[in-house]
């Protein structure tokens, strides 16, 4: 297959820096004028590379310190970094397009309960101490809960977690204390501390205390002792079998390649786990105080911050 104009253009858009569009312009002669064909910027520009892009009218903002050019050719900002609502709003007013909206608890207080359709993640604290709740609807479009998001929403009492959230927060249901009913997609497991769902990242949330009913049933909590992860995932989050304490067996599949901060943290009968070769990333305080914490220190791949 012969790459054309319109191939390599596709390919030069995942790109990482200027140099390797200079480098494709100068190995490749029938290439050369690939970035004036841009009419966006694909990477984060500078004073110099803005000048190799001569027919930008779309400019992307990456990241928050992304320098920005108001040059008179650019009609349109495309915000890629965390925006709060209420900015989103007067970006929309100009005709920005912002893709990671995130719903903060001034917004909630000041544009309500009901989270907006275009909003991709809940902020810290953001329904905190919200006692008038009762009950609420995460839209699908939301992909994280932040920490403390419904800490202290003492009249709570159902709540629907859709299957495209794949991080809940710290303590974000903490003193929840009607909430009884809850709807996950995707739940995994349910064991007597915990609820363990969400692919292609095992996460898990503590129970609420007073939770009775997980997706319409009454809810079965037991004690386990081993844990076979489905080969789906690959990765497992931060905090994820923290205190487990009568876990004694994990079973982890080759296509887990992360363990998160203090995954295994205090899971003391812990006493038989494989570590496969395909993990390349291990979290602080992974296995702390686990049971079978001698036996892995003398796994040389595994970091001294696992177990501290």
């Amino acid at each position: 297959m012969k790459l054309g104009y319109n191939e390599i253009m596709i390919t030069s858009m995942y790109f990482n820096d200027i140099n390797d569009f200079i480098n494709l312009e100068i190995g490749v002669k029938r290439f050369q004028g690939n970035m004036e064909r841009f009419h966006f910027n694909p990477i984060p520009l500078n004073e110099y590379s803005r000048k190799l892009f001569t027919n930008i009218e779309t400019f992307h903002i990456y990241n928050e310190n992304d320098e920005i050019f108001n040059d008179g050719k650019i009609f349109k900002k495309v915000i890629w970094y965390p925006v709060e609502y209420s900015e989103y709003l007067q970006e929309k007013e100009q005709g920005n397009i912002c893709k990671n909206i995130v719903y903060t608890l001034y917004d909630r207080k000041s544009y309500g309960n009901t989270i907006p359709s275009e909003v991709k993640s809940l902020g810290y604290q953001c329904f905190s101490y919200c006692k008038s709740l009762t009950t609420i609807n995460i839209p699908s479009s939301i992909t994280k809960l932040g920490d403390c998001c419904f800490n202290i929403c003492t009249s709570l009492t159902s709540i629907n977690i859709p299957s495209s959230v794949i991080s809940i927060g710290d303590d974000c249901f903490y003193r929840c204390t009607s909430l009884t009913s809850m709807n996950i997609d995707n739940l995994q497991f349910i064991s007597e501390d915990r609820i363990f769902m969400n692919e292609p990242v095992l996460i898990s949330i503590k129970i609420p205390e007073n939770l009775q009913i997980i997706n319409g049933k009454n809810i079965f909590k037991k004690d386990i002792n081993e844990f076979i992860i489905p080969s789906s995932i690959t990765k497992i989050g931060y905090d994820c079998f923290c205190r487990c304490y009568s876990l004694t067996s994990v079973t982890i599949p080759s296509s887990i390649i992360k363990l998160g901060d203090e995954c295994f943290y205090g899971c003391s009968s812990l006493t038989s786990i494989n570590i496969p070769s395909s993990i390349t990333s291990f979290g602080d305080g992974c296995f702390y105080d686990c049971g079978c914490e001698k036996e892995l220190k003398k796994n040389e791949r595994i970091p001294i911050d696992c177990f501290k």
